[in-house]
């Protein structure tokens, strides 16, 4: 019977970035100067950051539909990275009774505060681009 395999991750990044931490030292710089190069190769599509789809919040909306309405505004932030704060909101309104609203209103200002950070990185990784190019 052959050994199990590790479940494979759908995403493509989250891949590489499992693949990459498992590597020694040496082997991750290889890595990169590997990635660095083939994306030194050909011409370089200009990238753009996608802006939010804004969806109206009704006037009464649960926390979890709330969540969904915002990862549909903001369907270019990795949640994974909002967990933590995201998961802390929803369990001060289901555990200690905090208004649905003044949640909502927080997580409101959480994805955009992830979104704001985005732009900012999204910024520097192409002016970093421009210098070496």
């Amino acid at each position: 019977m052959l050994p199990a395999q590790p479940k494979r991750s759908k995403d493509p990044q989250k891949r590489l970035v499992r693949l990459y931490q498992q590597l020694p030292e040496e082997q991750q710089a290889t890595l990169l100067e590997f990635a660095e190069f083939l994306a030194s190769r050909g011409p370089q599509a200009p990238r753009e950051l996608p802006k939010p789809v804004p969806q109206p919040r009704p006037e009464e909306e649960s926390v979890v539909k709330a969540i969904r309405r915002l990862s549909a505004t903001y369907p270019m932030l990795d949640k994974s990275k909002m967990l933590n704060q995201t998961s802390s909101l929803v369990a001060q309104h289901v555990m200690q009774g905090r208004e649905a609203r003044e949640v909502i209103d927080e997580l409101e200002v959480v994805f955009e505060a992830h979104y704001r950070k985005l732009v900012v990185e999204f910024e520097e990784s192409d002016q970093e681009a421009k210098k070496d190019g």
